[in-house]
């Protein structure tokens, strides 16, 4: 299987099964990329639904830029060291590249926008009442799941373009 239909596969399975779009796009890549770091995993924990279920940045995309900052970013060492290479850059532009792309797709990466779109309206995710809707409309059925499988899809081939280089 080739990895961008793997790492779209595995985001939009882990959304649907497990929840959590920050996390999922973050493992879909490890995953697929052989990137595996439990610390960075947990570390996306409160970064779901727009931080905290608040509805900004989206979550898919957080976890698509911790993944390309895993991949890319500076380490403590280089960090301590003034980043002599300039690590920090490239994952500034893998992470601009995603964004752009992201931006381009959905009109917003703020989540209640992204909501709007795919929903027709937006969720207040912390109200019980409202959670109940947003599953009832599909959320974790294909929504959700498909934002995910599309941001681990775009991460996959931003990574992939730069190992051809």
């Amino acid at each position: 299987m080739n990895k961008t239909k793997q790492a779209y596969d595995l985001g939009f399975k882990y959304e649907k099964e497990y929840y959590g779009c920050s996390q999922c796009v973050l493992l879909a890549i490890q995953d697929t990329f052989n990137l595996e770091n439990e610390t960075v995993f947990k570390s996306a924990s409160g970064l779901a639904a727009g931080i905290g279920l608040l509805g900004s940045v989206c979550g898919a995309l957080t976890g698509g830029v911790m993944a390309l900052s895993l991949k890319y970013g500076r380490d403590l060492q280089a960090f301590k060291a003034g980043d002599p290479e300039g690590k920090r850059l490239k994952a500034y532009e893998k992470a601009r590249k995603l964004y752009k792309r992201f931006e381009d797709e959905y009109g917003s990466v703020i989540c209640k926008d992204i909501q709007k779109k795919i929903f027709g309206r937006s969720y207040n995710l912390n109200d019980p009442q409202d959670f109940k809707e947003f599953e009832e409309a599909g959320a974790h059925v294909d929504k959700c799941p498909g934002v995910v499988g599309r941001v681990a899809q775009w991460v996959a081939e931003i990574i992939l373009k730069d190992n051809e280089k």
